[in-house]
């Protein structure tokens, strides 16, 4: 038999057959699906935000789609519930959508696609429409902190979540009385002084530095963090064996922490900043002694008085020796605060007739006056957008015989220097106010001072010494200025006695 029989028999297999067969089936498939085109639905392969809570420092999400897209058709039917205004931008499949302010805290959300469809198709003239999605996030809990004054809460850190209209928790064992305290970024812990409640009796100081939960989630589900952990547990940060802490600074990042110490031998020559940084042992800052001091956003430095002017000094430095300032701004007595991004910042001039003035210094040497006043300028936080500074201003009553300075608190236009009042706060000196991290609210505290009682004891006591016996809070609604239609809104009375009232971020 010839080799040319034997190939003919093995083609005329039966398994050759049905396999040829599949072949030419298989290949005219596949003809039809490339003169078709790709029928596959196109979808949200990945949306950056889902279940998950922001705060106001995140300002944009992404939307990964499956395939490219009509862009004109997804900005058509994109919703956000309740409404987030913002801006949209591209990258292939990636579209970016930023905010134009920070989401109002305290709110769920649902972001909803439908109806739009993927580039135009030369094939079939029409691209497929995108399987419907909706994503869910939320913002963070609108919560503060304040400072007890009066019985079982006096001394103690108080949180009120108003979002989970939950009661007042007290954050402090009662043998601690505290002093000052700053939130974490995170909003799930705090940094405060405290000194024990016997030795406060005593009138001594020995104030130490502790951490506290406050049992606030900002992370995503199902994640574990600290900031799951339990309200109340408390950790200590700097004891006060061999140095009294005084005054105290947070950086904005939580990862540095500035303290202001006195050597308990030798009080006369070894004072200055020492720094706390995670996994680090406190260390000395050798630089000249100064007064107020703020850390800067970047946490790599801070602003602080020292003589005749504002010194910025690095807080890294290269050697062992004495640190050189990075820059200094002679002219300004006062840093009164940084705007969020480091980039511009509210200082005080004390001018040579009396007066005082309201500066903003930004990044790229401008140095604009915003106002001059007879009075003071306590305090000047900027608005999250950086178009608003509001500011704790005082204005001289004329009209008596004794020297008296009524507080208010105002809002400053950035571009134009216009100030509009807000609150008049009359007969009132010690105030201190805390704008919300989304810009929408405005804390306050409203003292009342018994003249006749000046015992000393661990009563709270103003900056001149004077005994309080209460304090009122109250909660302010704001607008951005250039939504302000002029409507007075009026403050609203919390019902929570206490002092220093600050928003968690």
């Amino acid at each position: 038999m010839s080799s040319s029989d034997v190939k003919s028999k093995s083609f005329l297999q039966p398994i050759d057959r049905v396999a040829i067969l599949l072949m030419l089936v298989l290949s005219v498939l596949i003809g039809l699906l490339l003169w078709q085109g790709d029928r596959t639905v196109p979808r949200v392969r990945d949306f950056s935000w889902q279940d998950k809570q922001v705060g106001a420092e995140e300002k944009s999400f992404i939307v990964t789609f499956t395939r490219p897209m009509d862009r004109a058709s997804v900005e058509k039917n994109l919703r956000i519930e309740p409404p987030l205004e913002g801006k949209i931008s591209w990258a292939g499949r990636r579209m970016a959508y930023t905010l134009e302010r920070p989401a109002p805290y305290g709110n769920s959300y649902e972001l909803l696609l439908q109806g739009a469809q993927e580039r135009y198709s030369r094939n079939t003239g029409k691209g497929a429409q995108i399987q419907p999605f909706t994503g869910k996030f939320r913002s963070r809990d609108r919560a503060f902190v304040y400072l007890g004054v009066t019985g079982t809460e006096a001394g103690k850190l108080i949180l009120v979540n108003l979002s989970q209209q939950q009661q007042a928790i007290a954050l402090t064992p009662p043998d601690l009385v505290v002093m000052d305290f700053k939130p974490y970024p995170a909003g799930d812990r705090i940094l405060f002084s405290a000194q024990e409640r016997s030795k406060t009796q005593q009138n001594a100081f020995d104030a130490q530095l502790y951490t506290v939960t406050t049992g606030i989630n900002s992370s995503l589900p199902g994640e574990s963090s600290s900031s799951s952990q339990e309200p109340g547990k408390i950790d200590r940060v700097l004891d006060s064996k061999d140095y009294q802490n005084l005054k105290f600074d947070l950086s904005p990042d939580g990862k540095t922490v500035v303290v202001q110490r006195v050597s308990r031998r030798n009080p006369g020559s070894d004072f200055g900043l020492w720094v706390i940084q995670p996994s680090e042992e406190a260390r000395r800052l050798e630089s000249q002694p100064g007064g107020e001091f703020v850390i800067h956003p970047d946490g790599n430095s801070l602003a602080i008085a020292q003589g005749q002017g504002i010194a910025i000094l690095p807080l890294q430095p290269e050697g062992k020796s004495q640190i050189k300032p990075l820059d200094f701004l002679p002219k300004f007595g006062r840093l009164l605060s940084f705007s969020q991004d480091g980039s511009a910042a509210a200082m005080v001039q004390f001018n040579q007739d009396y007066t005082r003035s309201l500066f903003l210094v930004t990044n790229q040497g401008v140095q604009k006056e915003l106002l001059r006043t007879t009075g003071s300028i306590i305090s000047a936080q900027f608005d999250p957008l950086k178009q608003t500074l509001y500011c704790l201003l005082t204005q001289l009553v004329t009209n008596t015989k004794e020297y008296r300075e009524e507080p208010y608190i105002a809002a400053v236009d950035l571009k134009t220097g216009k100030q509009t009042p807000l609150v008049l706060l009359p007969k009132q000196r010690d105030v201190q106010i805390s704008v919300a991290t989304d810009g929408l609210a405005i804390l306050f505290d409203q003292i009342v001072i018994d003249r006749q009682n000046q015992t000393l004891g661990i009563s709270p006591r103003t900056d001149a010494g004077e005994t309080i016996t209460t304090s009122n809070l109250w909660l302010l609604p704001v607008l951005p200025l250039s939504e302000d239609a002029g409507t007075k809104i009026q403050p609203e009375q919390l019902p929570f006695a206490g002092l220093r009232p600050r928003w968690l971020p």
